[in-house]
């Protein structure tokens, strides 16, 4: 039998998620990536023998983060909508590096909320990229730990064809929902935006068969929400949270706040786009019309984001990376933004660990405590005075050698 490998990070701070001040000059002992103690460090007491000591002060402990909004196998950028139509294996490359991107950044689970479909070579039949990439990450300790919602739901003439899965009423809507349980799914995506963006796509009936068959398989259900017709339909539908939820109302967060319903912010995508206006000669992007277009929507989004944050709705950090602008590696962007909308910082930082793995149902993610994994990371700064103090990502503890320890 191999003896633990003990690892101690001596004289660091701790921003757990879930309290607005440091712990200063802590330190984390952990063996076999689970957390043994954290102490003050003039109390560490009594140390293993041949313990790895790393200096750790002037760092800060956070813990591995949580993208509550990704798509793993898109690479991001000003053509996000066409890399979904590249080959599978070319996709499934882009996942491997996002990966990468992910855990280097201190982001230790995603949840996959849309990838595109093609031929699973284990059994053959078309399912969701992400399935394939949920199965090759588990055995990888390394790659972040994901959570799949199969592949877009959709009315037709929303999305580009072949992209999504089309239903066009409750029935088929149904019966695309439970196709996506029987591949495997984790959750469900409906896209509730409809080729006219005053109206909804499907009935709030429609969506609670869905919502009800899906809750009696053990899974959830989210929903697209880029205008408020959508929101309140997935609202009275009962899903489990809304993402994006770029026009939402007084009424629209009440509701939410009483069902206990999650929002997940992507409001960084805006500060994206805004960013192709000098990196690109895309008409959406560069043109008056359209950066005024971008920033309208973006102030109705923060205005949305704060609306219910005074509500008591609990909001997950999400980048839309992938299926969106941004890229793997963006979430300290996010937690920035919620900043702007008006959550405190430590507020911000909750959204992006404990708040996400309250969202993944997962006691686990996003949390630092005696006895549990080994998932955190250190930065350089106070993440709960600079937000942008996670990007100075200096060692991410899974991703260590493990011939060295932690």
């Amino acid at each position: 039998m191999n003896r633990p490998q003990f690892t101690l990070y001596r004289g660091a701070a701790v921003a757990d998620g879930t309290s607005p001040g440091l712990q200063k000059d802590m330190s984390v002992l952990v063996a076999d990536n689970r957390i043994l103690a954290i102490r003050p460090t003039p109390d560490e007491g009594i140390l293993p023998p041949g313990v790895r000591i790393i200096d750790a002060g002037g760092s800060t402990i956070v813990p591995g983060m949580v993208d509550a909004h990704s798509h793993v196998t898109l690479p991001g950028g000003s053509h996000w909508i066409d890399r979904g139509f590249d080959p599978p294996e070319e996709l499934l490359r882009v996942a491997e590096h996002n990966g990468d991107l992910l855990s280097r950044a201190g982001v230790r689970w995603a949840r996959d909320v849309g990838s595109p479909a093609a031929a699973d070579p284990r059994d053959g039949r078309k399912k969701a990229l992400a399935l394939q990439v949920r199965e090759r990450w588990r055995a990888d300790p390394s790659r972040p730990k994901i959570r799949v919602a199969g592949t877009w739901i959709a009315h037709s003439g929303v999305l580009q064809p072949g992209l999504d899965i089309e239903a066009d009423d409750g029935p088929a809507l149904l019966a695309a929902a439970k196709a996506q349980l029987e591949d495997g799914a984790d959750l469900l995506k409906l896209y509730l935006d409809g080729p006219k963006k005053e109206e909804a796509p499907w009935s709030a009936e429609d969506v609670r068969a869905v919502v009800e068959h899906a809750h009696g398989r053990g899974a959830f259900v989210t929903a697209h929400s880029g205008f408020l017709a959508g929101a309140r339909v997935g609202i009275d539908g009962g899903v489990d949270s809304l993402e994006h939820g770029f026009e939402l109302d007084s009424d629209a967060v009440a509701a939410m706040a009483r069902q206990k319903m999650f929002l997940v912010s992507t409001l960084a995508i805006f500060r994206s786009w805004a960013s192709f206006s000098s990196t690109t000669t895309i008409p959406r992007f560069v043109s008056d019309e359209g950066k005024e277009r971008i920033a309208r929507r973006r102030e109705r989004a923060i205005e949305s984001v704060r609306l219910a944050h005074r509500a008591g709705v609990r909001i997950a950090a999400g980048t839309d990376f992938g299926g969106g602008s941004l890229r793997a590696n963006h979430l300290a962007w996010e937690v920035e933004s919620l900043v702007e909308a008006g959550l405190k910082p430590w507020e911000a930082l909750a959204s992006a660990t404990v708040r996400g793995g309250e969202l993944l149902d997962d006691p686990d993610a996003g949390r630092i405590f005696e006895g549990g994994p080994a998932d955190f990371f250190l930065v350089h700064g106070d993440p709960l005075a600079d937000p942008t103090a996670l990007w100075r990502v200096w060692r991410v503890a899974w991703l260590t050698d493990p011939r060295m320890g932690p």
